[in-house]
């Protein structure tokens, strides 16, 4: 007899604007109208509200413009809202920008999980699932022909984004061990597709070669990555929210490991560039230590019923399909189509001040309006 599945009833999903976090996000709001669903996200350099515009008319979805770091605005949102299912993918996600920024990603990678943390554990009982999205960098360097990393293994970071992450892991795991916290963790190969902010390198390219521009390749181009495409990716985390087990981890991987250059071929070929191949391929300066490959066993998660539909091929030619349609979707791209961009806060996503467009939406609720709400709830709390 199959066991019952997990039915939330309230969920806070942080890190909704951006990438994966979107994709989830559309995915399940769209597939379960009875749920509540809101998304927390600071909206910073690589995330973009047009991400979740398919949903901002569903009655089962909130947004919230806020950041994860701050304590009482995450309080007042579990509180709020009954929350009693946590899905964290904020994140600095970018480890190019984490050998020169390192400090940013422990203050949102760090101390923002521990911030929900303390505002889940504040919940008490209210909190019948935390589902911590973590990466499978965290393994560290993977030889050429080693065995897959298994959810078992030891956590061997070598760059300061996968440090941030497993140091994450480490307070997510304390919690469920101290209080008692139903926590889930997941650790993800590269994903790939619509809505991913173009620094990563399957946008990076798409962009360049649309625009006739050479594409740069760390080091000798041989590192390998495994790529899944975001819409498996999304229904991962459907089925770990719905079939997953309380204390465990899950590996959320790929069988298409492609070193980086086999990848730019790839695309060439797509764009019929390869009669010119020379002319696009610019060999770079490595990053200050770049892992050789994330190989991971995903067997645990194959159990729960989950399984990769998406081919690379196809994914691929979906995913350049989606981005020469929306030539406008990300604004000015100078800085992240560098072979080593940064996230200076003085840079703007659209060439001038940093400010994104929220869709109208009565629903929204803005960090200075939650604040308010709250402090003036504190005060009627003490004039009683």
């Amino acid at each position: 007899m199959a066991e019952q599945e997990y039915d939330p009833k309230s969920i806070l999903l942080t890190g909704g604007a951006g990438f994966i976090g979107s994709n989830t996000l559309c995915h399940l709001v769209l597939k379960y109208p009875d749920v509540q669903i809101v998304c927390l996200d600071k909206l910073n350099y690589c995330a973009n509200t047009r991400n979740f515009e398919e949903i901002v008319d569903c009655p089962n979805y909130t947004f919230i413009k806020g950041d994860i770091t701050s304590a009482d605005l995450v309080n007042h949102v579990m509180k709020q809202y009954k929350i009693d299912t946590v899905m964290h993918f904020a994140a600095e996600t970018h480890v190019d920008n984490s050998f020169g920024q390192s400090l940013a990603f422990t203050q949102s990678n760090v101390l923002g999980t521990h911030c929900l943390l303390e505002a889940a554990k504040a919940c008490g009982s209210q909190i019948r699932r935390f589902i911590h999205v973590s990466t499978d960098e965290v393994y560290g360097h993977g030889s050429e022909t080693g065995e897959r990393s298994t959810v078992d293994d030891k956590l061997a970071p070598t760059n300061p984004y996968a440090a941030s992450k497993a140091a994450a892991e480490f307070m997510v795991k304390s919690y469920a061990t101290s209080f008692n916290m139903p926590t889930i963790i997941t650790r993800g190969n590269n994903v790939y597709g619509p809505k991913q902010y173009p620094e990563k390198l399957i946008p990076k390219f798409i962009s360049l070669l649309n625009n006739k521009m050479p594409c740069p390749l760390h080091g000798d181009g041989t590192n390998r990555r495994s790529f899944l495409y975001v819409q498996d990716v999304a229904e991962a985390f459907d089925c770990i929210l719905k079939r997953g087990k309380v204390g465990a981890v899950y590996n959320i991987g790929s069988d298409y490991e492609l070193q980086n250059k086999v990848v730019l071929d790839r695309l060439l070929e797509l764009f019929g560039l390869t009669d010119d191949k020379d002319k696009y391929v610019r060999y770079v300066r490595d990053r200050a230590f770049n892992d050789f490959r994330y190989h991971i066993d995903t067997s645990s998660l194959v159990k729960l019923g989950w399984e990769q539909k998406v081919g690379f091929a196809e994914g691929l030619k979906m995913t350049k399909d989606w981005y020469l349609s929306r030539s406008e979707y990300w604004g000015d791209l100078s800085s992240a189509l560098r072979a080593h961009p940064t996230t200076d806060p003085s840079i703007s996503i659209l060439g001038e001040e940093k400010q994104l467009t929220v869709p109208s939406s009565e629903k929204q609720v803005h960090t200075a309006e939650a604040v308010s709400m709250l402090r003036d709830a504190k005060r009627r709390k003490k004039s009683t």
